[in-house]
């Protein structure tokens, strides 16, 4: 029977087998553009462009995020209590104290962001201040500085912006096919042809396949971040009391965005159906969170 103790290598491991997914669905696109216009280089120069773009969510991850939400530095006076959380956990945790931050939203959660320990930013919303009461709050903020320890961040970072290149990259190639670009280049053949229409059908399901692998990283991700914020607390009630509150709220963030919404400890746009919530939410759902930082799965 797996527990907290035992899923977190299991995770690592399924996460980073789908992040190499994600480097051949980029070379598969760059090489369908390499075929389309009988260049090679142009696959030398996607790989450049996705490196660089890489650098720049490197260096920039957590402004953008922090913006993006709509956090602003907390008060070490007026939020005395929560800085004291966050001081007390990262020093359990062997972490520099992340930058503390809140935003104005009465819907429960928070996130971390950072591309290292030592530059972290955990937000939290005053909806969650509101909520929780200090065992639930110390599970909530376990479970950020767990991403923060993990890397997670910098990774989940990352993966939004191959979704996006993907994406890009496949809308380029369609309207250069629907303009006749590539067209002229004397490729004749039923196997040029059959290859040509495998390639434009793999771009179409591309940035299907990228969502779909960013929210199952999102989704794994989660749960090892439970169990190794259970395991810093040594009480995962307290987080589990605390998802369960979040869960009951059942309404979104005043400002959601999809752009990090997987960063999130639950999602900013409220509960979605079992079948949704299987498939395409950004989350794992609530109950089988709990049953995993119970050990009953």
């Amino acid at each position: 029977m797996a527990t907290l103790y035992t899923q977190q290598s299991s995770n690592v491991t399924k996460t980073w087998i789908l992040m190499s997914s994600f480097f051949i669905v980029l070379v598969g696109i760059g090489f369908a553009f390499s075929y389309l216009y009988n260049n090679v280089a142009i696959l030398v120069v996607f790989a450049v462009v996705a490196f660089v773009m890489n650098i720049v969510a490197y260096w920039n991850s957590d402004s953008i995020a922090l913006s993006s939400a709509r956090a602003v530095p907390a008060d070490p006076i007026q939020f005395r209590d929560l800085h004291n959380v966050v001081e007390n956990l990262a020093i359990t945790a062997g972490l520099p104290k992340p930058r503390v931050y809140v935003i104005s939203d009465p819907a429960p959660n928070a996130f971390a962001t950072g591309r290292d320990k030592e530059h972290a930013a955990v937000a939290v919303t005053t909806g969650l201040l509101g909520m929780m009461d200090r065992n639930e709050l110390e599970g909530v903020i376990a479970h950020e500085l767990s991403h923060i320890g993990n890397r997670d961040i910098l990774l989940s970072t990352v993966v939004v912006v191959l979704v996006g290149l993907i994406a890009l990259a496949s809308n380029f190639f369609l309207r250069s096919m629907a303009f006749g670009g590539g067209r002229g280049n004397d490729r004749e053949g039923n196997g040029n042809v059959i290859f040509l229409v495998l390639g434009i059908v793999g771009v179409i399901l591309a940035p299907i396949v990228a969502t779909i692998i960013q929210l199952a990283i999102s989704r794994k991700r989660e749960f090892l971040a439970d169990a190794a914020g259970a395991l810093l607390t040594r009480y995962p009630e307290g987080l589990v009391s605390a998802l369960k509150k979040i869960e009951n709220y059942n309404r979104p963030m005043l400002h959601p965005s999809t752009a990090t919404a997987h960063l999130f400890i639950a999602n900013p746009f409220g509960p979605s159906s079992k079948f949704l919530s299987s498939l395409f939410a950004t989350h794992p759902p609530t109950d089988d969170r709990v049953k995993a930082l119970l050990g009953n799965q």
